[in-house]
């Protein structure tokens, strides 16, 4: 009978909805491919533009950047907020893309125009010092900057869910499409990433700056094209209402009875009105987060209308939206242990960019300058050799001995991740310790900053950087996953988000980290860890301490873990997972 009535509702819903499926796929495909060709080009080496053609000090670039990095994370909240509230996806999407293209124009002029960026370090003056960017060129850089954040704010909450949004999420067919499209989707950010880091990278590092950050823009342009191009063939989403605002009716009308005894049995007493047009799976009662069930309590003072909803929800809430807060709740201190395992991530990234700056990127004996921000390559390389090894082999083995879907649960999934990360930043400092001896006791020349480069190879930054990947592999896409399954239906763009707004708190808490570290050190014995020159530094350290925090990390994390109990679900719905899954991990192991 269950399996009439979806049938039914697909064949009332597609007519409406017009789900094109793979004849959309691409356009979307499309302009997802040229999207992140143009960001990742853009941003993947913005480090080494700010400090070679900027002349921006490496530690304030780092900031910089790493404020950036934040900030277009964050500002996908806002954008979550007012595409689910207030635009759609589409709009959202259209007009953000066009944001991101004129903010590549500006910010490739910045490189094409001799009068918007300073000078050369070797033409400013005859002692080596640089002339830093004057007021106005910082003002044109951070221009093209914000209209770039404004660009991201609206195109990563969106263009994964959009994209998923034109299959009938009621048929086998449309729901083999939604799962092709998530793996097109990984692939093409992969592909992106590599292209930036190797073809793209080299334009810029050893051809042209105003050439490598041109090519971007362009795929920028054409990623809009792409986009505005399939509009006809689009389903187009409306938006129904801000899920914070259920949020913010379940806490006040929780409070406003916070006085009135809880039932003894609530999974029966309370008011538990769901709409019809609910898009939500029918959450279970959990005990857990028990103040809340005072918001579903019915009073003689509640009115209810005609079709069983409450007439105030700020008085009044349902059960189903207090499980759905509840659900919310259980996963920030996930999400806070997730933003301090991105620290790690931040911190290898852009310090193994400076370790390879300084380091013999010479490939063998041809005489070929590696750029040093193309080591990157490396990590994504990682990630898409393990993924299908993981898939294919590992998970189908470890499917036979805990009898469970993908092997090990989720969170067993991040905990793996976690301590790759502390064996990478142990890794790290090992390398830096002596790479750093190499370049005191047998450096092959010096760069234009008058600095010493190490005789040791690039190549023993490969390990740290693939173990990165791998710990990637298994923690931040886990987390993906995580929010996507444990979020409920209606909040899929908040869940989005959330993976971003992680890593925009992580970028800056990296920064905070780097600017204490380097403000302590440089009164300490052993001087300044973070010099502009690494030589004089103590990086090795840092990767210590970093370690340290990741350590630290990993025992809160696994207490999250024993106490985290998985959304449980009366009647399953899109994206939630079986009643078999929805027990405690506690009971899983961890």
């Amino acid at each position: 009978m269950e399996k009439t009535e979806n049938c039914s509702a697909a064949t009332t819903d597609e007519p409406q909805m017009h789900y094109r499926g793979i004849k959309a796929m691409p356009y979307v495909i499309g302009n997802e491919t040229f999207e992140k060709l143009g960001t990742t080009g853009t941003s993947n080496n913005l480090l080494v533009y700010l400090t070679t053609i900027f002349n921006i000090k490496s530690i304030s670039a780092t900031n910089l950047v790493n404020v950036f990095n934040g900030t277009c994370n964050l500002a996908t909240l806002i954008g979550a907020f007012l595409s689910d509230t207030y635009f759609g996806r589409y709009t959202t999407l259209g007009f953000a893309s066009i944001s991101s293209f004129l903010g590549m124009v500006l910010l490739t002029l910045t490189a094409a125009v001799s009068k918007l960026h300073p000078p050369a370090c070797n033409k400013s003056s005859e002692n080596g010092t640089c002339d830093g960017p004057t007021p106005w060129q910082m003002t044109f850089l951070m221009s093209g900057l914000g209209l770039m954040v404004i660009g991201a704010g609206g195109i990563r909450p969106c263009n994964l869910a959009f994209g998923a949004d034109q299959f009938n999420p009621e048929t086998k067919s449309g729901k083999r499409g939604i799962t092709s499209f998530f793996n097109w989707y990984y692939f093409t950010f992969t592909f992106a990433m590599m292209v930036s880091l190797t073809i793209i990278v080299y334009v810029q590092s050893d051809v042209s700056w105003a050439w490598g950050l041109a090519i971007p823009a362009f795929m920028m342009f054409l990623s809009c094209l792409m986009f505005f191009i399939g509009t006809k063939m689009y389903v187009k989403v409306k938006p129904q209402g801000s899920p914070i605002t259920s949020v913010i009716q379940v806490i006040i009308a929780a409070v406003r009875k916070r006085k009135l005894k809880q039932p003894d049995e609530p999974w029966i007493s309370l008011f538990n009105h769901i709409p019809k047009a609910s898009i939500n799976s029918k959450l279970a009662y959990s005990d857990q987060f028990r103040f809340l069930n005072k918001a579903a309590i019915l009073t003689p003072e509640d009115k209810i209308n005609s079709d069983g909803s409450a007439v105030n929800p700020w008085k009044l809430s349902s059960l189903q939206k207090v499980e759905e807060i509840k659900c919310l709740i259980r996963v920030v201190p996930i999400w806070a242990s997730g933003i301090i395992y991105s620290v790690a991530m931040v911190q290898q990234q852009t310090y193994a960019v400076f370790q390879a700056i300084q380091s013999d990127r010479y490939l063998g004996h041809t005489g070929f300058n590696i750029p040093a921000a193309s080591f990157g390559i490396f990590t994504m390389i990682g990630v898409t050799i393990w993924i299908p090894i993981y898939d294919r082999l590992i998970v189908p083995w470890l499917q036979k001995y805990t009898k469970k879907e993908g092997g090990i649960t989720l969170l067993q999934k991040m905990s793996i991740g976690m301590v790759l990360a502390i064996i990478t930043m142990v890794i790290s400092a090992i390398v830096e310790d002596r790479r750093r001896a190499l370049a005191l006791s047998n450096p092959i020349g010096i760069d234009s900053k008058k600095r010493s480069i190490s005789s040791l190879s690039t190549m023993w930054l490969i390990p740290q950087l693939t173990l990165i990947g791998l710990s990637e592999a298994f923690t931040l896409i886990g987390l993906i996953e995580f929010y996507y399954k444990q979020f409920p239906e209606n909040m899929r763009s908040i869940a989005g988000s959330f993976t971003f707004i992680g890593l925009a708190l992580s970028s800056y808490l990296s920064s905070f980290l780097i600017s204490v570290v380097h403000k302590i050190s440089e009164r300490s014995q052993t001087g300044d860890w973070l010099p502009e020159d690494l030589n004089k530094g103590k990086l090795d350290y840092f990767y210590y301490l970093v370690a340290g925090l990741e350590v630290m990390n990993l025992g809160y994390f696994i207490m999250c873990a024993n106490w985290y109990k998985y959304k449980e679900s009366g009647s399953t719905g899109n994206g939630v997972e079986g009643d078999d899954d929805m027990v405690k991990l506690q009971s899983d192991g961890v």
